[in-house]
């Protein structure tokens, strides 16, 4: 039979109704001294803090500094944590030596103290009502926590167990493997969170929706790291990041959610320029990355949550196609969809913009109608390029590696391939390069020799590094160039219109992406 807890009545703790933030920065460090620095470093960001105790090696060193810190910042909220190893802590002791570790903390200014359900449950009757009373002396409200670092399963269990210990803030966390453990997660804390002070969230990439809407839904606060490169738990995103790209102060029940989703989606860009755009526009609104596994999986999500619309990468953009209740003539041209708008009803709307990052450049630099331009690469991104350029009257060439893709290419758009051995005898207004040649990382070559570089306009549809081999020999030769980064924007740009109805200022969406760029360098 399961322990009964003993009941308690939390209401002696006056720390029950404290106003806390939306985020909770999490610190830990390798020694006491660096673990004050990094509560200090932390302030820039956050007035909400927690002491992973665990992650020292003599968690009890460090609590006369956090005193002091905690007495020189009072408006600072401290949660103490010193989760044992079994339970996915770091913290090697009895439960005896956690559970005083904790009233320290407790003592020494920590106004919440977090001790996972399994050690709850582990203490006896006794114990548990002399830590609890010890606990109500020093002022701090318990949290009692439960973490399942494998899946995302019974939420609603682990719930009841901890409820049954009557703290003052219950915490349940999961692991993402899918989208949709994320509405598991919501569904819990709509539930829950009215019934007492609750905290849900799923970790892992997958699990960023859940970080982000979390506090929307009814969490009473969200978790996150000083900075990248120092989470203490896995998908946890800085304090800065959720604060300043995904505005998780201003978000409401009236905001709206967008999407990218592709695999992977870490370093998609789209989240900054989107979320920029939606702040310089006064629209409110956020986009997230999504992590997806299965498309399956993501039209549950965009269904249930519900999402707004959805930016959408290879292979998505062909195989979302027959959920489509309408698509526009690009779309069904080309048999690719990169954006999704989301009606009322939740019927699926399908857009190309890619032709747009594509057009809207040269529009601005050459007439289109009879220009002759030459497409390197016959995949995904030549595809767009060709359609929308022989829809807007240009002579379009197909030049690719294996010839016979450029021929079928060619065949399909009504333009013509050309043999790269003959690259070097033709002259052409434009040339496009849509391979993946140049880009960060890659090993491949440029897609032509020099000889063969025989146009008066080079656009290299890469945008890392914004400046690729092939740019830089056409500016040696004096050819003017249009880089992968005025695509990326004009295409979000056209994204940004179909889902909002207004025009971005592209200017500021084209900063704030070159600006990351040049960072990762």
């Amino acid at each position: 039979m399961k322990k009964l807890a003993p009941r308690l009545t939390p209401a002696a703790s006056s720390r029950t109704h404290l106003r806390l933030g939306r985020v909770c920065t999490a610190i830990q460090a390798g020694t006491p001294a660096e673990m004050m620095q990094r509560a200090a470093d932390a302030l820039k960001d956050s007035r909400f803090l927690e002491f992973r105790l665990d992650s020292l090696p003599g968690p009890a060193a460090v609590l006369p500094k956090i005193k002091t810190f905690l007495a020189a910042h009072p408006n600072v909220i401290a949660i103490g944590t010193c989760r044992r190893q079994p339970h996915g802590g770091n913290f090697v002791g009895p439960l005896t030596e956690e559970l005083e570790i904790l009233l320290k903390a407790a003592r020494a200014g920590c106004q919440i103290i977090d001790l996972e359900v399994e050690s709850a449950e582990e203490a006896s009757p006794a114990q548990f009502e002399k830590f609890r009373a010890a606990q109500q002396r020093a002022d701090a409200a318990l949290l009692i926590s439960f973490h399942d670092f494998s899946r995302t399963r019974g939420l609603e269990d682990a719930a009841d167990r901890i409820a049954s210990f009557e703290p003052d803030i219950i915490k349940v966390v999961s692991t993402a493997q899918s989208l949709a453990d994320n509405l598991a997660i919501l569904r819990l804390l709509e539930y829950r969170s009215a019934k007492s002070r609750f905290v849900a969230i799923a970790m892992g990439e997958e699990g960023l929706i859940s970080r982000v809407l979390g506090p929307r839904a009814g969490s009473a606060f969200t978790f996150a790291s000083l900075e990248d490169g120092s989470e203490t738990a896995p998908g946890q995103v800085s304090a800065y990041t959720l604060r300043t790209l995904y505005r998780i102060d201003k978000i409401n029940p009236e905001t709206r959610i967008f999407g990218v989703a592709g695999n992977p989606i870490a370093h998609s860009l789209s989240p900054l320029m989107h979320n920029t755009a939606f702040r310089r526009e006064g629209v409110n609104a956020v986009l997230l990355p999504l992590k997806v596994r299965a498309l399956s999986d993501l039209l549950a999500i965009t269904l249930e949550l519900p999402l707004c619309g959805l930016a959408i990468t290879m292979p998505l953009k062909q195989e979302v196609l027959p959920h489509l209740a309408h698509m526009d003539a690009l779309t069904e041209k080309i048999g690719a969809c990169n954006t999704l708008r989301v009606a009322a009803d939740g019927k699926l709307y399908g857009y190309n913009t890619d032709v747009a990052g594509v057009v809207r450049p040269l529009e601005k630099r050459i007439k289109m109608r009879g220009a002759r331009v030459a497409v390197l690469g016959a995949g995904g991104a030549a595809r767009a390029a060709v359609f929308g350029l022989v829809d807007q009257g240009a002579e379009v060439f197909v030049i690719n590696r294996t010839h016979q893709h450029a021929v079928t290419l060619a065949k399909a758009a009504g333009a013509s391939a050309l043999k790269q051995s003959q690259l070097a005898k033709h002259h052409f207004d434009v040339l496009i390069n849509s391979t993946p040649c140049g880009m960060a990382g890659s090993s491949q070559p440029l897609p032509l020799a020099e000889s063969e570089l025989n146009a008066g306009l080079v656009f290299d549809m890469v945008y890392n590094p914004l400046e690729t081999p092939l740019l830089k020999l056409a500016k040696s030769r004096g050819i003017p160039v249009i880089n992968g980064l005025e695509m990326f924007v004009q295409q979000g740009a056209r994204q940004f219109e179909i889902w909002t109805g207004k025009t971005p200022a592209e200017a500021k969406m084209s900063r704030v992406v070159q600006r990351e760029l040049r960072k990762r360098g």
